[in-house]
């Protein structure tokens, strides 16, 4: 019988690969650990689903509600001419009326984007009676993606700054994200 020879080669592998047993026991460990944390994050609380978002532009507020009741409520910025319904591509309004949130964009060029199914039918007629494109792509978003000062994104905080979209601080969108489903009916009032 040949006796088992180590050379110093194996056995530096062999204290790597328990090394690394250990790390990744440890990791996984720390990991759920973690998840027992008694610290409350409120910005990743689950909220129950919305049904029915309510956009009042003349207080810039959209309100979250749920069987009749405001669940959450958010100021927003608007169109750049907010005064009046959207009647044409270009105008920098926002619509009103009833609508639905239909689809959702997570890589748009906003923080998050939820789409208004805004035109509808009247919508389309209204603007080719007047002989223009009624727009769209209205949606209720975060701040642009590009800015990063948080001196600019605190003045976009207080103007209406979109082309006639919905905008929200980004942990704001995050909530409304999670609590509004596809299908979900938005109501844009004057």
């Amino acid at each position: 019988m040949t006796p088992l020879i180590t050379t110093p080669s194996f056995s530096f592998a062999r204290n790597r690969l328990k090394v690394g047993v250990f790390l990744c026991v440890g990791l996984c460990l720390a990991t759920w650990l973690g998840g027992c944390s008694s610290t409350k994050d409120t910005t990743h609380s689950k909220l129950p689903s919305a049904d029915e978002v309510v956009v009042d532009k003349s207080d810039r507020k959209l309100r979250l509600m749920k069987d009749g009741k405001v669940m959450r409520e958010y100021r927003v910025a608007l169109g750049k001419d907010p005064i009046g319904h959207k009647f044409r591509e270009g105008d920098q309004r926002t619509p009103e009326g009833k609508y639905v949130l239909d689809w959702r964009n997570q890589r748009s060029q906003f923080y998050k984007s939820i789409h208004v199914s805004y035109p509808n039918a009247e919508d389309r007629f209204r603007a080719q009676e007047a002989g223009y494109q009624p727009g769209g792509m209205i949606m209720i978003h975060g701040r642009p993606n590009y800015i990063k000062s948080a001196t600019v994104q605190s003045e976009y905080d207080r103007l209406d700054w979109t082309n006639g979209c919905i905008a929200v601080k980004n942990h704001e969108m995050d909530e409304i994200w999670q609590a509004v489903q596809d299908g979900t009916p938005i109501h844009i009032q004057p």
